[in-house]
């Protein structure tokens, strides 16, 4: 029998590297990768990535302005080579995020995103191969339906917890979301103390409610379950449209010959009793759904704030080298 991995690949996911380490990346045939400020903070430590710094580096120095406003050029850069390595491994596209900082304000992660893309226009990679990687805020998710519609630049809308987040991103246009899954988890499994089964994971269970919602309605934003726990969270989201996995997973996968059988079926999903709900015009509604799930509410300003540190703690890293 083939491997779990393959016939993951084979129930209809597209299968994603969650994972700043090329090595990984290559291992795995993934169609796409996604990356994070954690996941290249990871990799920024490691000497095989030294180059890539030393180039983004040099890039800050001839940079006009303060050394905090180099440190930010320099960041921007490096996200960009990794970006651009990346892609030299992977067919398909690569996620580069918009620092977390900026979660809150519409007009500057826009701007974010189109400097993002100029610096890949820079390096002959064109926007079609780019997702910009933005939270999934009220303010994140109008930066997404701007970005989409008046650029024509695919975003990929991350951190999200709920379906008022996912319906609103459907609605403004994003190419694609990520559910997280193991986060969720990880909040139930603190707050009742229960242990859950693969079949009963409330992540598993949120991911599967989008992806439900979404093929009811045809929305055509990609859902792509992300932060995983077992393996067995992934094999219960088989025909999900992508899965963003990490190498250890992976690995796993690739290890394993189990059956993987589609648990996810948009066609079946035509016939559900779901109703329908709009947010993307009407902001109080939104924020206020949103706010009535404190699971959500907690997982999103806490990644938002995780995201916002370890890019901190890479800028330190750069001034620095910049300081050198």
């Amino acid at each position: 029998m083939s491997s779990s991995l393959d016939q993951l690949k084979a129930s209809g996911t597209v299968v994603v590297s969650d994972s700043g380490d090329f090595g990984s990346i290559a291992k795995y045939k993934p169609q796409d990768a996604t990356t994070n400020p954690s996941l290249i903070l990871a990799a920024s430590k490691k000497a095989d990535y030294a180059k890539l710094i030393d180039d983004a580096v040099a890039i800050g120095k001839k940079s006009a302005g303060s050394i905090d406003e180099q440190v930010e050029v320099t960041l921007d850069n490096l996200l960009v080579e990794f970006g651009r390595e990346i892609l030299k491994i992977v067919p398909g596209r690569v996620s580069t995020e918009v620092d977390a900082k900026l979660s809150f304000d519409t007009k500057a992660s826009v701007d974010k995103a189109l400097h993002i893309i100029e610096l890949y226009k820079a390096q002959g990679i064109s926007k079609d191969r780019v997702l910009i990687k933005i939270a999934s805020t009220w303010e994140g998710i109008k930066a997404a339906e701007i970005l989409q519609r008046d650029h024509g630049i695919n975003t990929n809308l991350t951190l999200m917890f709920s379906l008022p987040q996912a319906i609103a991103a459907a609605e403004a246009g994003a190419f694609l979301i990520s559910p997280f899954v193991g986060r969720i988890l990880d909040w139930f499994k603190a707050s009742t103390g229960k242990t859950y089964s693969k079949e009963e994971d409330p992540g598993v269970l949120s991911v599967k409610a989008i992806f439900n919602y979404y093929k009811k309605y045809g929305y055509k934003t990609i859902v792509m379950g992300a932060s995983f726990r077992s393996v067995g969270e992934i094999t219960e989201l088989a025909g999900c449209d992508y899965l963003t996995i990490s190498p250890n997973l992976l690995e796993d996968l690739l290890n394993s010959s189990d059956a993987v059988p589609q648990k996810l079926d948009a066609s079946a999903a035509a016939s559900l009793n779901i109703a329908k709900k709009t947010y993307i015009s009407d902001e109080p509604t939104f924020r206020f759904d949103f706010n009535e799930d404190q699971m959500a509410v907690e997982k999103l300003r806490e990644g938002i704030s995780k995201f916002a540190a370890d890019a901190e703690t890479l800028k330190v890293i750069l001034k620095e080298k910049l300081s050198a």
